[in-house]
């Protein structure tokens, strides 16, 4: 482990791009999103589409579980010695901005493991629309909300839906069967994020978390050039 990082929460510079052999470390981008938005589903889709191109690991953050991590264990996405979690014991928005320190572990034990590695994907616990990630930890940031939220969440903004990377608009199949005018939230999400990608997305639909991967991949070639 490699703990010797600082970081002064989200307004901090990333962490160095090498690691203290010299090597260039792995991208890491985290996930994160409200309870239930479908954060896990889709780091388990975008397994699937990068595990034959790409080394990559996963790291996922329960309070009290590691539910996540066992889900994406039981559905064999990657060996299970590319998965691990982080127990926070606390509010997700202290183990990914405010004390990293766990997770930061977690992803350097990671590369030592199974290392050399191309990806990490930092999962964090379900939190609200309030929740980013120290740049200390992850060098991308991904937000995933759901259309069964409400279609009045992009307007509502906040920090994950504002500033993210990428915003994910998930589900997008239920819109019919909640109300959610799927318009309005890219109207509403153009007016937050001005430039910032939004992508709208089903993974029960057969293009599935192509977008994001698509995604994923730009950001790698970005990293690695």
């Amino acid at each position: 482990m490699h703990l010797d990082h600082t970081h002064s929460g989200p307004a901090a510079l990333s962490a160095d791009a090498h690691r203290p052999d010299g090597s260039h470390r792995a991208l890491r981008i985290g996930l994160g999103g409200p309870v239930g938005s479908g954060k896990t589903a889709t780091v388990a889709a975008l397994c699937r589409a990068l595990r034959d191109e790409l080394s990559l690991a996963v790291v996922t953050n329960d309070i009290y579980t590691r539910e996540d991590a066992e889900f994406l264990l039981r559905e064999a996405v990657l060996p299970p010695e590319r998965i691990t979690a982080v127990e926070t014991g606390a509010c997700p928005h202290t183990a990914i901005r405010d004390d990293i320190s766990a997770n930061l572990e977690a992803v350097e034990d990671l590369e030592d493991a199974v290392g050399p590695l191309d990806l990490i994907l930092v999962e964090s616990g379900g939190d609200n629309l309030t929740a980013t990630f120290s740049k200390g930890l992850v060098d991308a940031q991904i937000f995933v909300i759901d259309v069964a939220g409400g279609d009045d969440i992009p307007r509502k903004g906040g920090p994950g839906v504002t500033t993210a990377d990428l915003l994910v608009v998930n589900k997008t199949d239920l819109a019919p069967y909640v109300g959610s005018d799927l318009a309005r939230m890219a109207a509403d999400a153009k007016d937050q994020r001005a430039e910032l990608p939004v992508v709208f997305q089903s993974l029960r639909r057969e293009r599935g978390v192509a977008d994001v991967a698509a995604w994923v991949r730009e950001r790698l070639a970005a990293w690695t050039a």
